[in-house]
């Protein structure tokens, strides 16, 4: 059994990426796109955390948030996220008989990847990341054409241009 090392830092701020179990073609994440939104608003309310960053691909999301003072729970947080989620579907998907012996469904991936924010450098790349990712795969242009995405708010509040991340990349931090 693999030894997976977690980062644990109560209150920290971290980048997450967490996937469908099943990816190639798979649209269910904006498909559901208000179950998601409703799912994460209903952890939020129960175990707080800040949303810095958050986007949502057809089969993926990536997001950095940050945790209360002296809390280091994202584990619970993911759980409750996931399960939540797939509560919220109906029993359709294909599950391999250890996940029916297990009783899960066949949603998500079990892992998902986490990296503990080390500064203000860091939390760029990462923001600069998540936002930029639909571009990367090709679901538009433009970061401001994605409507799954923190972007909007963040243009609203000054902290991007609206322009930022275009077909040209133009004014880009991130680098592939």
């Amino acid at each position: 059994m693999p030894n997976y090392h977690r980062t644990w830092h109560p209150g920290g701020t971290y980048f997450f990426t967490v996937n469908l179990l099943q990816r190639r073609g798979n649209t269910l994440l904006i498909d559901r796109i208000d179950l998601l939104r409703s799912t994460v608003e209903v952890v939020r309310q129960r175990r707080p955390f800040h949303i810095h960053g958050w986007v949502v691909l057809p089969d993926h999301l990536h997001c950095v948030i940050e945790l209360p003072e002296g809390d280091a729970d994202y584990e619970n947080r993911w759980r409750l996220i996931k399960m939540n989620f797939s509560k919220g579907l109906p029993k359709t998907e294909r599950r391999s008989a250890v996940r029916v012996a297990r009783g899960e469904r066949g949603i998500w991936q079990r892992r998902y990847w986490e990296h503990l924010i080390r500064d203000e450098a860091d939390f760029r790349v990462h923001m600069d990341y998540v936002h930029f990712n639909p571009v990367k795969h090709g679901l538009v242009r433009q970061v401001i054409d994605w409507p799954y995405s923190t972007f909007h708010r963040l243009v609203e509040e000054g902290v991007y241009p609206a322009d930022w991340g275009g077909g040209d990349a133009g004014g880009l931090r991130y680098d592939d």
